[in-house]
């Protein structure tokens, strides 16, 4: 990849940044993620480290960021493959050092196959390393053996580091926080999300496959240079109650509600929607109460999406209006408070009401800071998606119920006055969608 010039300087500040965060005396060590083998010989498709892709716009494996802060020679250094005419014959283009330098704005780079002299050098003198110790086991032991070669060369006056330090503490903070690019990068994910809901939407009819629906999904995706941002949910009738679930496979029937877990990521930021519609392109009765339900608490934790407000806040309105709900329908038996103190919702509620969204699907970032609920703050991004889940087993409740699973998920960015849905463009409401998919009848 070549960044255009505003890239890099996006680039270069992020690491000036993380730099200044870490402080003199620091060194920052980011490895690219590895190729993974999916059967003997062919890979699954490559997929870059978040941070590593956040820092150097780099989607090559075999490469490591090194950041120095102070170092009078240059502070961003790559390790990176060189260029071989053979293999890029096969696997196509690497950067190369010179390339790296040019193309992402690096102060220096270096072929991987120099790390071995270089690094230890590089970390003599700095006290404190900065590195994701425990997520790549392979590259944990070679850093550690870098390290030790300095230690071995302590009587001679070598000065190794001294601690370290988990990358995190300082990366999430920043990644939490999205830039005005940012957003556009994940209104575009967003956007095309989208199309390929409402492609889904006016393909479906009883009797589809929902791998089907998942194809119809993924070449929305494809088309618009976006993929998969994770695997695509698509549960038919009773799947539906499934929260992650990963067939795919089974024939929908008349009458069945199909609930649609799926977004696109586009130049590595992920858009997270989901959707449940009725194949038949009308909902029944007891089919719309529980949408309807749903939506109304949807609406009740996105009244909480603004500066100042605890990020639990939406979970508990959430909570509240579902608890309510399932109160008034005779699905839960009691008194409001009682029953959301007891944890009864949990029954046909089993999850949060959001996470954070940005390169990853689940973003980095804490939840809570000090044991309190962290209170929201412009620039972040994350979703809200309460869901309602009867298992077609569960004989406590009215045969009529049974079956039903109905999840309803957008993308919320925090602005200074409130907030911005990314995803708002598509059809939300059980009226909306039946209108939708009406119109895609012949």
């Amino acid at each position: 990849m070549r960044c255009t010039s505003s890239e890099r300087k996006a680039l270069a500040r992020r690491r000036k940044a993380l730099m200044q965060a870490a402080g003199d005396g620091a060194i920052l060590v980011l490895p690219a993620a590895p190729e993974r083998i999916r059967s003997r010989d062919t890979h699954y498709p490559y997929r870059q480290d978040s941070d590593f892709w956040y820092l150097t716009g780099c989607n090559e494996p075999e490469a490591v960021l090194v950041l120095v802060p102070g170092r009078r020679h240059g502070e961003s250094i790559l390790f990176c493959r060189e260029r071989d005419p053979e293999r890029e014959g096969w696997d196509g283009p690497r950067l190369g050092p010179e390339g790296a330098v040019d193309a992402l704005g690096m102060d220096d780079a270096y072929p991987i196959s120099d790390i071995d002299e270089i690094l230890p050098g590089l970390l003599e003198g700095r006290r404190r390393v900065h590195y994701h110790l425990g997520r790549d086991a392979e590259f944990d032991l070679k850093l550690i053996g870098w390290i030790n070669r300095v230690r071995a060369q302590a009587r001679q006056g070598a000065q190794p580091p001294q601690e370290f330090l988990a990358l995190g503490h300082l990366l999430d903070e920043m990644r939490l926080f999205k830039s005005a690019d940012e957003v556009k990068l994940m209104q575009r994910a967003a956007d095309i999300s989208v199309l390929a809901h409402r492609a889904a939407m006016r393909a479906a009819r009883p009797g589809i496959h929902e791998y089907e629906l998942q194809a119809e999904l993924e070449r929305v995706f494809r088309m618009h240079d976006a993929q998969p941002a994770y695997a695509s949910i698509v549960g038919a009738g009773a799947n539906a109650c499934v929260l992650h679930y990963r067939d795919n496979a089974a024939r929908s029937r008349d009458g069945d509600l199909v609930l649609v877990d799926a977004g696109a990521e586009y130049r590595g930021y992920a858009a997270d929607i989901t959707r449940t519609f009725p194949l038949s392109g009308r909902f029944t009765r007891e089919q719309r109460a529980l949408h309807d339900l749903v939506l109304a608490a949807q609406a009740a934790a996105l009244a909480q999406a603004r500066p100042g407000m605890p990020y639990e806040a939406g979970h508990e309105a959430a909570v509240e209006t579902l608890t309510e709900g399932l109160l008034s329908l005779g699905l839960l038996k009691g008194r409001l408070e009682a029953a959301i103190a007891a944890g009864d919702y949990k029954r046909f509620y089993r999850h949060k009401t959001g996470h954070w969204l940005g390169l990853d699907v689940h973003d980095v970032g804490e939840y809570r800071i000090d044991g309190e609920s962290r209170l929201l703050e412009p620039g972040m991004v994350f979703t809200i998606e309460p869901g309602l889940y009867i298992p077609e087993d569960d004989v406590g409740v009215p045969a009529k119920w049974r079956g039903i699973g109905i999840r309803i998920e957008d993308d919320v960015l925090v602005t200074a006055d409130g907030h911005r849905v990314l995803t708002d463009a598509l059809e939300r409401s059980a009226d909306e969608i039946e209108t939708l998919m009406a119109a895609a009848k012949p």
